[in-house]
């Protein structure tokens, strides 16, 4: 039984990890090893996610509004405005960037799902992540622009990112910044790109979660795993947003460094 605490500290984990480019499924599958927390259930993970999907849309409220006014904006009215031009090319390019997750997730999800149980690849995976943490200190903004060329490329990203331990937003920001693009626009854009990917793990998850309900006691712990996860999902957006402006992202692949290397000589050695 998911006991309430359990659920705060996993919703922690979710919310944090989700964003931050530590990779939060690298890390939930460490905490189920380390404290013999087992997989939680459809339900946890609908409502968890749930909870990291409103933490985008509080953040980035002002960005989604554009996006939703554009298609109209720009098509119908014929409005020339820049804002209206730029979020209407996002709204086109997210939807290509979404492409790769969508057919892994379609084709390839059992066969990621199978690698959850090898913690040996969570931290070779996470190795990955430090390394291009580490190395975007070496990249620089050189006036590229958004096209649908690299922002195909990010969704390869993206879609790469369902191995545990690979971050999402770590690989995506990466790619964006090797191309050339601006680093905060880059940040910015990984989150926004993240929306239909999340919304389309919450939605393949709904149907099981329909066969097997919550029950009325299971759900305050489900409530307090999303509330958790939306509030520190909500304090890794904005954290990492200015560790992003900073340009000191080599810090988490510090991190995701010695996390890796400690878990492989506790896995070869002890």
């Amino acid at each position: 039984m998911l006991h309430l605490w359990k659920a705060i500290f996993l919703g922690f984990v979710q919310g944090m990890a989700e964003f931050l480019p530590i990779s939060s499924s690298g890390h939930l599958v460490l905490f189920e090893k380390l404290l013999h927390f087992h997989q939680q259930g459809i339900a946890f993970e609908v409502f968890v996610h749930f909870g990291t999907l409103l933490s985008i849309f509080v953040v980035f409220r002002k960005e989604l509004l554009w996006m939703l006014q554009a298609p109209y904006k720009v098509w119908v009215e014929k409005s020339t405005a820049p804002e209206y031009l730029k979020y209407l090319r996002w709204d086109l390019y997210i939807i290509v960037a979404t492409i790769p997750a969508g057919f892994v997730g379609l084709f390839l999800k059992d066969y990621a799902e199978r690698l959850f149980s090898d913690i040996l690849v969570v931290l070779i995976a996470l190795l990955f992540t430090a390394f291009i943490m580490i190395v975007t200190q070496f990249l620089s903004y050189r006036k590229k622009e958004f096209n649908y060329g690299n922002t195909f490329i990010i969704g390869i990203a993206q879609a790469i990112a369902i191995i545990p331990g690979v971050s999402r937003s770590g690989s995506t920001i990466f790619t964006g910044m090797a191309f050339g693009l601006e680093r905060q626009e880059v940040a910015k854009f990984s989150f926004l790109m993240s929306i239909p990917a999340i919304l389309g793990a919450v939605v393949l998850q709904v149907g099981d979660l329909m066969r097997t309900p919550p029950t009325s006691t299971e759900m305050i712990d489900l409530t307090a795993g999303t509330i958790a996860a939306f509030f520190f999902g909500y304090l890794a957006i904005k954290w990492l947003l200015e560790v992003v402006k900073k340009g000191k992202l080599q810090w988490f692949g510090y991190y995701c460094a010695a996390v890796a290397i400690s878990g492989l000589i506790f896995y070869f050695w002890v």
